[in-house]
């Protein structure tokens, strides 16, 4: 085919900055003149694209089959997860990737053109002219022509926008409800951290601050099963609470939380509700306690409410109450999640 300048701007004779070499004739190739080689062609790249999206595929299967962790899945004595997604998603982008080069080389269109330098600045008419190759190119490329070519590669396209939304997973799981209940019960013991002894009230005086956790942890689980590795840090993390006793005139409870202290002794989570940092730095006249991580402050004879710093809700409070020995003891679960606040925002 001749050389061909559509759709770039005329140049007056005299103008251009060197003369035109001229091209060398155009070489035909076979798909252009051969319509069995065109859909021969066109066949080939669907077919690259088609097995990319069987190898995405098997990358989402064995994402879910495959065992990972101290029962690991083998292939060749090597972890079959990562060999199965690593060879899948390899699969697919060299398939993607080879459909595409032989769609350009074999299928758009091929002519030469000549194209002269222009300022650096774009005018509306460059622009337009701009818009105008942009569609041309599309139009060359035949995408809009050829359904299966352009379907399956969309196809391909899709699955692999899918693969990092997938592994998203491994960040971590999902915390649901999780953060709306930890293993407080009704007439659960507070216990002093670490060596776990039951508190009375006689125990405290004015100004006492004191990092607590649930009797069950030093018994076991809710259920009496003793907790082990990641089930015991999270149960620690959750249920971890700080004891504060004031003046009982001090405090100024919110509608309904009238019973939730024992003679100015309060219990609130230690978690900063901002990103999680434990928190126990006390002001003692006060009653505000500090986080350490990004200075929220939480007033606890105000309900744990934010005076200070980036946390966006107050520390959940755990109602506390005498048991029948004269321990502390809590009278229900926290009735709002513990821990922060981000993942509730909307």
């Amino acid at each position: 085919m001749s050389t061909t300048q559509e759709h770039l701007p005329a140049v007056p004779e005299g103008d251009e900055p060197i003369p035109n070499p001229g091209l060398p004739a155009h070489q035909w190739r076979p798909t252009d003149v051969d319509t069995r080689a065109e859909k021969r062609a066109e066949r080939q790249v669907a077919a690259l694209f088609g097995v990319a999206t069987l190898a995405l595929v098997g990358f989402f299967v064995s994402y879910f089959v495959f065992q990972v962790g101290d029962n690991w899945d083998t292939i060749a004595g090597f972890g079959a997860s990562n060999v199965m997604l690593g060879g899948t998603l390899a699969i697919a982008f060299i398939c993607i990737g080879v459909g595409l080069i032989h769609w350009a080389r074999k299928l758009m269109t091929d002519h030469e053109i000549v194209e002269l330098r222009h300022p650096a600045s774009s005018s509306e008419k460059d622009r337009t002219e701009t818009v105008g190759m942009v569609m041309q190119g599309i139009d060359d490329s035949g995408i809009a022509r050829r359904p299966l070519v352009r379907n399956s590669l969309l196809g391909a396209l899709g699955l692999v926008g899918l693969a990092p939304i997938l592994m998203l997973r491994d960040l971590g799981p999902l915390p649901g409800d999780k953060l709306y209940h930890t293993i407080w019960k009704p007439g659960m013991r507070v216990v002093r951290d670490v060596v776990y002894t039951p508190i009375k009230v006689s125990d405290l005086e004015i100004g006492d601050l004191v990092n607590c956790e649930p009797e069950a942890l030093a018994n076991g689980g809710p259920d009496g099963e003793p907790l082990e590795g990641v089930e015991l840090q999270i149960a620690k993390s959750k249920g971890a609470v700080i004891l504060l006793r004031m003046e009982p005139d001090d405090i100024t409870p919110w509608k309904g939380r009238e019973n939730w202290s024992v003679q100015g002794i309060v219990a609130f989570s230690k978690i900063c509700t901002h990103v999680g940092c434990p928190i126990s730095l006390n002001e003692r006249t006060t009653h505000h306690l500090l986080c350490p991580c990004h200075q929220s402050t939480f007033d606890l004879a105000d309900n744990g409410k934010v005076i200070f710093g980036p946390a966006a809700r107050p520390l959940p409070q755990l109602p506390i109450e005498v048991d029948d020995e004269g321990y502390l003891v809590a009278q229900s679960d926290f009735t709002e999640p513990v821990g922060p606040s981000f993942w509730e925002r909307g």
